[in-house]
């Protein structure tokens, strides 16, 4: 009796503490989110690959007051590129690409700067950011690069050599979307639902309408000018016509491989303990712990050390802490997921609209919500 009080009184502590934790935390974050004007916000936290804490505040609509809920998905911006990277790590372990294949002989038309015309632009570079392309022409069709397509093909690259420098483009991912497509003969989309949303038990996907479109949170752009919020109207843009006279391995763009994934931030919690436990989530593997520490290393200096869809925060995000992940900005969202390979936490944070002026490489406003959770939680 004496030892089932004990154990009884030792649990309510700890429940205690937990639920202590948890109310100090959303005060806080309650504080922030009035501070930068969020609507709404849904944040996930893992610790030693559980999921300890998930929580949404404020709202999914603002025109029907409807609140957020965990289960609402995002389309959560430059994230997304982590999915492609993991997707090309799962070809080369079954040895149908390489990280150093010349991306002309993958893509079917020629890719090269130039102004360097006898360098090679390598898979590895379009994933790292290191290719010398920019996003000058847009992204959303491969005709804006394509010389069989455009006269104007020559502006998407820079004045370096491939390999020499690092600028974030957005038409790298896209283009890594599309050699997914080639080279496994399943459309990219479909793709990476059967061989990491699947595997994963995650809900979420890169097509429109092959969602339930009631789970989608609104987006809300800010017009700082104005001080006033409006929908981002396109920012689940179903692309029907596009999809419908669809080519596979050139229209590619269409799904937006480099930002176009809907996924809550609970699921995606899941995916990033993948990733923290180096390709392995609850005993399910989806790429080898070498191909994980090969997406986690960084190529270049970029954004604080950009590997393949992966970048080091070393002392920028967390004080005293090494993270990995990625962030995301688009139709007035923001996201940011990073986790400690090491000691295994890691938190996500999305908002589907805020007004913030970055005086850093972070949205100031979920770097303070990944703060306060690491504070609450993780601490």
């Amino acid at each position: 009796m004496k030892i089932i009080k004990q154990l009884f009184t030792f649990l309510l502590i700890i429940t205690s503490t937990t639920s202590f934790a948890q109310n100090n935390a959303e005060t806080r974050i309650d504080s922030i989110m009035n501070a930068y004007k969020m609507i709404g916000l849904s944040v996930a936290v893992v610790k030693k690959g559980n999921i300890i804490y998930t929580h949404s505040f404020g709202l999914k609509n603002v025109s029907s007051s409807t609140p957020l809920s965990d289960s609402d998905i995002f389309r959560i911006a430059s994230i997304s590129k982590s999915f492609s990277a993991t997707a090309i790590m799962q070809l080369t372990e079954q040895k149908k690409l390489s990280l150093n294949d010349d991306v002309s002989k993958l893509i079917g038309f020629t890719v090269r700067n130039p102004k360097f015309p006898g360098k090679v632009i390598t898979l590895k570079m379009l994933m790292s950011h290191t290719s010398s392309l920019n996003d000058s022409q847009g992204y959303f069709t491969l005709d804006s690069i394509n010389p069989n397509k455009t006269a104007n093909w020559a502006k998407c690259y820079n004045d370096y050599a491939p390999g020499k420098g690092y600028q974030y483009c957005n038409l790298n991912y896209n283009m890594v979307g599309t050699i997914i497509e080639k080279i496994s003969g399943e459309r990219f989309d479909k793709y990476i639902k059967a061989h990491i949303l699947d595997k994963l038990g995650l809900y979420g996907g890169y097509e429109v309408g092959a969602l339930d479109s009631s789970k989608f949170t609104t987006l809300y752009e800010y017009d700082s000018a104005t001080q006033q919020f409006t929908v981002a109207d396109g920012a689940y843009n179903p692309r029907t016509a596009e999809i419908n006279n669809y080519m596979m391995g050139y229209s590619t763009p269409v799904f937006s491989p480099t930002g176009g994934m809907k996924i809550s931030a609970t699921d995606l919690a899941k995916y990033m303990t993948m990733h923290a436990y180096y390709g392995k989530y609850k005993g399910i593997r989806i790429i080898s712990k070498k191909s994980a520490k090969t997406m986690q290393a960084p190529v270049s200096d970029g954004e604080g050390g950009y590997g393949l869809a992966i970048m080091t925060a070393d002392n920028t995000l967390i004080p005293g802490e090494l993270m990995k992940g990625h962030t995301g900005s688009a139709y007035g969202l923001y996201s940011i997921m990073f986790f400690n390979p090491k000691k295994k936490f890691g938190i996500v944070a999305i908002t589907n609209g805020c007004n913030v002026v970055y005086d850093t490489g972070f949205n100031p406003a979920l770097k303070a919500v990944e703060n306060i959770l690491y504070e609450e939680m993780i601490q």
